[in-house]
């Protein structure tokens, strides 16, 4: 099974969005590590953190060595916080994994690492390819998400998505 290491972005998004539920039942194993879920998913209430985990969302501890290499990484590139530094080497780590991040130094630096990397849209596709969200359900997300001013997906492909799933439904 492939591995997931998602960033807080994606996560406090695919919530926003009402498909944080069904992104957990994807065939993957997901990751995190442990400082992003406990210092970034604040608007997170226990119980909602409780359910992620029990859904299978697994909270991995960074050994010293990784945290290092987190500062080296945001040492050499410094629009990363910390927190997208331990992302990164999380997925560093994991040979083959998948980085799921809306960040695009974190992107950018990933691409550069030769670490595949998706967002947000790609759970989408994910989803309805998946057979756990139908194409009204990704447009009716899509569509909350294209209105929430917090919410930074790309513009011109997020409504390309939201026509897209219009046309499936």
């Amino acid at each position: 099974m492939r591995i997931i290491i998602s960033d807080t972005s994606c996560l406090i998004d695919l919530r926003k969005a009402a498909l944080l539920a069904a992104f957990l039942r994807l065939p993957f194993e997901i990751l995190i590590p442990n400082t992003l879920f406990e210092d970034e998913l604040l608007s997170f209430s226990a119980e909602e953190k409780k359910n992620l985990i029990a859904a299978g969302l697994k909270v991995v501890d960074l050994p010293g060595p990784q945290v290092s290499r987190a500062r080296e990484a945001i040492l050499a590139q410094p629009r990363l916080s910390i927190h997208d530094g331990f992302a990164f080497v999380l997925a560093e780590a994991h040979t083959g994994c998948i980085l799921l991040t809306g960040d695009s130094a974190l992107r950018t630096l990933a691409e550069r690492s030769r670490i595949e990397v998706h967002g947000v849209l790609w759970v989408c596709d994910q989803l309805f390819e998946g057979k756990l969200s139908t194409a009204k359900q990704l447009h009716t997300a899509l569509s909350k998400l294209a209105a929430d001013l917090l919410v930074r997906l790309p513009k011109r492909e997020l409504a390309a998505y939201i026509r897209r799933y219009q046309s499936l439904k």
